[in-house]
């Protein structure tokens, strides 16, 4: 006790009395914390303060009070209101003036948590630096350690008060600063440090363990990439002369930079650093050099697979380094718990979720956009053309590049006649004149794509075995949308509106409903050994279901169009592919019998009867609402054919004629339900069968009889040896 009292140097004459009091107060052996070691500090770091203050006396008083009363386990408000009111009752009786009594109280209270004071006190700077002075005592470790004792604090509580308190400044002037505040840190962060180790932390760490795990893996990804883009090519069609340096060089360099980055990413320093930056350096450059080295694309020559393995690799070299500074800069946490364990597992996981449903739908964006040319559109379309079939040329298409599938695929539009050419291109032609409206080209695909017309007119799906499907402004030629990848081998049931058959291994076939821009709103499954035909009207779908194995009988299901809930079922079978006319769905099913269904209800609205005997096989073709029947009953005129047109909606007869057509041959029905074919007689003729009755004319010996006609919309077409041929 002699020690400690002699600190009291006199503060208040004629006060030994006292001074042995709060000395006995520190000294007491109830107490496990705040002893005379604890006030000795504070006292000695106070020597080097006081100067700071307007009254030295009062701070250095409020020194010894502020821990005079303790309680263990007490609040830390309690013992300050406990030890200043005792020095409020203590010191009147030594002559200390109420002014410098009240000061006293004043900074003693500040201990009891509220330590908020105004700019400007520095009587209180000082003391609470002083009083912070025994963070940064050697015996700091032994104080912490009794205070935690003393107090019985959660070590998750303290945990959390110090990672307060390192993350604020602790002391609040610069002389306290300047002496105390590294010793204080190193001993906080020491502390801290211990508790952290004592706490259960099952979840900590998984920052640090996901951004190495994003380090190593997002450079292995990108070794990947890089590598593959060696095998793919940098144009379209390849060209030998195409250097593979930046592939290879970019290979190389993400595959060194995989090692390197789990290395030093868990590390700080200098060499790390270098690391880092080195890798982030690769992928910009990498990434600069694509981007400036890619290819220029032109009709004829596109962009391949390499430039955008490339980009990504690159974009991917400068996350993983950029994950390895973010790693080395995080603190150090325990290893092996169970978040960083699930991190190591999800941060790939999550990688390669993103090349799937992010990077690679970027690529193919990319690739779409980079890879296509539209010329067009030339003026306005012509509307209602129509063919009177007078043996005359109307127009004729002398554009190279026509040949007999781009016949074969012709399809009318609201706005014109669409067609292919040999070079990966569709052509809008202007329905009355056979001008080119607008001319759309991928230098990334090659054959003719398969076009289908939806959105009543307005807009074109083609097929381009290289692509996929791609959605089409008929008036323009502006894509509208691209389907989804996985859609590209899916095949069009029902163009208007739509439905796609995939086909799956062992005859899984699945029926989709799907929207303009291939995302399905349904899917279909009938089951195994099923092959699906189906077909649509506004608000059902009707598949027509043949069984390959199994005891299961062919089966007709109606499916609501918007949801795919099936609305009934029944076991039956239609011969050949049924259509759809005036809203029901129309074919035949048996050989006698035409019918009309509502798709909705399954009912049969009519019948139609087909002769008993038939000497050629009948023909039912949609010609707008109505259908026309073609067959050749026996016993009558077997170079005669019967044309029969039937409005679909009624199942009654609009009329019916007799002509010596053969159905065997390319015979097209225009969408106003006129019979057209070609027959070589002593010159190329052209035989229509229309309301009026049955006549011939001769074409101009330009047009490929062999080859027939070829009827879009109400145009009828021919192919001749410069292109298509459109009959007047």
């Amino acid at each position: 006790m002699t020690g400690l009292t002699d600190q009291w140097h006199e503060l208040i004459p004629d006060a030994a009395p006292l001074a042995e009091d709060l000395a006995a107060r520190y000294t007491d052996r109830d107490r496990t914390a705040y002893r005379d070691r604890y006030l000795e500090t504070i006292l000695d770091a106070l020597d080097s303060l006081d100067q700071l203050s307007t009254d030295p006396t009062a701070v250095r008083l409020a020194v010894w009070f502020h821990r005079a009363v303790h309680a263990p386990g007490g609040r830390s408000a309690d013992d300050a209101e406990a030890s200043a009111a005792l020095a409020e009752e203590l010191l009147p009786s030594y002559d200390v003036s109420s002014a410098r009594i009240a000061e006293v109280a004043r900074l003693v209270r500040l201990t009891g948590g509220d330590a908020a004071t105004a700019a400007g006190d520095p009587n209180a700077d000082v003391f609470l630096d002083a009083v912070n002075a025994t963070l940064a005592a050697d015996h700091y470790a032994d104080h912490a350690s009794e205070v935690r004792r003393d107090a019985n604090t959660p070590v998750k509580e303290r945990h959390a008060v110090l990672r307060d308190v390192l993350a604020a400044p602790i002391y609040r002037t610069q002389l306290a600063r300047d002496h105390f505040d590294r010793a204080a840190r190193e001993n906080l962060a020491a502390e801290f440090a211990t508790l952290d180790a004592q706490l259960p932390a099952p979840w900590r760490g998984w920052q640090q363990a996901g951004l190495v795990a994003l380090a190593g893996f997002g450079a292995f990804t990108a070794f990947v990439l890089a590598f593959v883009a060696t095998q793919v090519p940098w144009r379209i069609p390849e060209f030998g002369s195409d250097q593979l340096w930046l592939a290879i060089v970019l290979t190389v360099l993400a595959l060194a930079a995989v090692p390197l980055l789990l290395r030093f990413s868990r590390r700080k320093g200098r060499t790390a650093r270098i690391v880092d930056g080195g890798v982030i350096g690769a992928g910009v450059l990498g990434l600069v050099a694509v981007l400036v080295l890619a290819p220029d694309t032109n009709p004829s020559v596109g962009i391949g697979e390499r430039a955008p393995l490339l980009l990504t690799a690159s974009i991917l070299l400068i996350t993983a380094g950029a994950a390895s500074v973010a790693a080395s800069a995080a603190a150090g946490a325990r290893i092996g718990n169970r978040a960083q364990l699930l991190a190591r597992i999800v941060v790939p996981v999550a990688v390669v979720l993103a090349m799937v449903f992010i990077t690679q739908p970027l690529w193919r964006s990319y690739s779409l956009n980079a890879n296509e040319f539209l010329d067009g559109p030339n003026g306005p379309a012509a509307q209602e053309v129509r063919s009177e079939l007078t043996g005359d040329v109307a127009w004729s298409s002398r554009s190279n590049g026509y040949n007999s599938d781009s016949f074969g695929r012709a399809v009318s539009t609201r706005y014109g006649i669409a067609t292919t050419r040999r070079t990966a291109t569709i052509e809008m032609l202007d329905a009355a004149t056979g001008e080119s409206r607008w001319r759309y080209t991928r230098s990334d695909a090659s054959g003719l794509p398969d076009l289908s017309v939806t959105g009543n007119g307005e807009l074109l799906l083609a097929h381009f075995d290289d692509v996929g499907y791609l959605l089409l402004d008929a008036d323009t030629g502006k894509r509208k949308a691209a389907w989804p990848g996985r859609t590209r081998d899916h095949d069009i049931q029902n163009a208007d509106p739509l439905l796609t058959e995939e086909r799956v291994g062992k005859g899984s076939n699945k029926l989709r409903g799907v929207d303009t821009d291939g995302q399905d709103r349904w899917t279909f499954e009938p089951g195994r050994c099923t092959s699906i035909n189906a077909v649509a009207t506004a608000d059902t779908a009707v598949a027509f279901l043949r069984r390959s194995c199994g005891k299961g009988a062919d089966e007709l299901a109606a499916l609501d169009l918007r949801t795919g809930k099936k609305l009934w079922s029944r076991a039956e079978e239609w011969a050949g592919r049924p259509l759809v006319a005036g809203g029901l769905v129309v074919g035949l099913k048996s050989d006698r019998e035409l019918v009309g269904m509502n798709a909705r209800s399954g009912e049969f609205k009519w019948r139609w009867p087909l002769p008993s005997a038939l000497s050629c096989k009948t023909r039912v073709e949609q010609a707008g609402d109505k259908v026309v029947l073609m067959n050749c009953p026996a016993g009558s005129d077997k170079t005669q054919t019967v044309v029969t047109v039937i409005d679909a909606s009624t199942g009654g007869v609009s009329w019916q004629r007799s002509a010596p057509i053969d159905v065997s041959r390319r015979v097209a029905v225009t969408a106003d339900a006129r019979v057209v074919t070609l027959k070589r007689l002593d010159t190329c003729k052209l035989q229509v069968v229309e309301e009026s009755g049955y006549r011939q004319v001769s074409v101009p010996k330009e047009i490929f009889c062999n080859q027939g006609v070829r009827a879009v919309g109400d145009v009828v077409l021919a192919r001749g040896s410069d292109g298509l041929i459109a009959l007047r």
